[in-house]
């Protein structure tokens, strides 16, 4: 007899990028549908791994991440930003971002408490705001621009209002938060309680010489406010799972009761050779460049295809708008362009309020220069 199951989750399908990925391999597609680069870390930190477990270095860390680590992290903060956070109190290195978002949503979102999220928004966020008993508040951005309507946004804010997560640069349509952006966001939480969980994972790829507006650079919206960030974003090495976090400490104190019970702590090799990798800043100084070289071969070998094309503002994603190649849903079109023309993308839909479609696809260009000129063939003869 097979029981029936109070699902948690029982709205949730299968992820895009699942189905997606699944499709590139079953039809040799090329996919620029997951986010993950196709070329290796450096050598430098790779041996540096190496070195790490040669030393014996395999037990656990300590709860928090090693303290070489964080010093090195609240060094990049004061290099970077003029503000840092206190290595001992104020850091906590994770199993990546991800598991750092859905511990801090945990931490402090209880039952009926509300969570503003900005649509297209990341996946995690509201199966672990559903997971905690919050509701989610979506604020739609409008394409193509993705900008913020913040009148919109103090309009819901209310006194259930917990948390607001905002995602600069924005995965999955490349936009970024500008300084006046923050500024308002930092005067809507004045005198309140609420919470800013700021997902930084992108904040080494912005392009056109912007400057990444983190919160740390706010001190009103710093003293309320978590920073996430993803070193495997960073140093192109996502099945590493190593992440951290910011916050001042009476946030941080709370955000570590559920950490230790979470996963307590990390990898300790890898720690180890980030710590030492990061004391050269140019390892990710110029990372900005690296990837817009990326973007700017991908839209040069696509410029005089069918699609329209905004510049992605950050991350390593590009949206291309296909309203004048055919009236098709994103899913359908996505998939389709898969499995006939074997390119592999990602539709902005499923990110949406009510599934909102703009007739537009994501596209990975943190590929090799071979893997981007390949599939702008592809793209040029869609």
């Amino acid at each position: 007899m097979i029981r029936e199951i109070s699902s948690k989750l029982p709205n949730v399908v299968p992820s895009i990028f699942s189905v997606m990925s699944g499709l590139a391999n079953e039809h040799n597609a090329i996919n620029l549908s997951q986010g993950f680069p196709n070329f290796e870390s450096d050598k430098k930190l790779i041996d540096l791994v190496s070195k790490s477990m040669n030393n014996h270095l395999n037990q656990y860390a300590p709860m928090a991440g090693i303290i070489e680590l964080r010093e090195a992290i609240a060094k990049k903060f004061d290099l970077l930003y003029g503000t840092t956070y206190h290595p001992e109190s104020e850091i906590t290195i994770t199993a990546g971002a991800t598991q750092a978002i859905y511990t801090i949503i945990s931490t402090f979102i209880k039952k009926d408490d509300e969570v503003i999220i900005f649509r297209p928004a990341y996946d995690s966020y509201e199966p672990s705001i559903e997971l905690n008993g919050g509701k989610t508040v979506s604020v739609q951005l409008v394409a193509p621009d993705y900008e913020v309507n913040w009148e919109k946004v103090k309009a819901l804010i209310n006194n259930r209002t917990r948390m607001i997560i905002i995602n600069t640069p924005q995965n999955p349509s490349g936009t970024v938060f500008s300084k006046e952006d923050m500024q308002t966001l930092e005067k809507l939480i004045e005198g309140t309680d609420i919470i800013v969980l700021s997902d930084e994972v992108y904040e080494h790829i912005i392009f056109d010489q912007e400057q990444h507006q983190s919160a740390c650079l706010f001190p009103n919206l710093k003293s309320n406010s978590f920073i996430v960030a993803s070193f495997g974003k960073t140093f192109h090495n996502t099945g590493w799972k190593l992440g951290y976090c910011c916050a001042p400490k009476y946030l941080m104190e709370e955000f570590q009761k559920v950490h230790q019970f979470n996963v307590f702590s990390v990898n300790r090799p890898v720690q180890h050779a980030l710590a030492e990798y990061l004391t050269d800043a140019s390892n990710y100084k110029n990372l900005s460049y690296f990837y817009q070289e990326k973007r700017d071969l991908f839209l040069s070998l696509i410029k005089d295809s069918r699609f329209k094309i905004i510049p992605s503002k950050g991350t390593y994603f590009q949206v291309l708008d296909y309203s004048g190649i055919t009236t098709e849903n994103d899913v359908t079109f996505a998939k389709r362009l898969t499995i006939e023309n074997k390119i592999a993308s990602i539709p902005l839909s499923v990110f949406n309020e009510n599934g909102l479609d703009n007739k537009v696809l994501r596209f990975c260009f943190a590929k090799t220069d071979e893997t981007l000129k390949r599939a702008s063939e592809i793209i040029c003869n869609i």
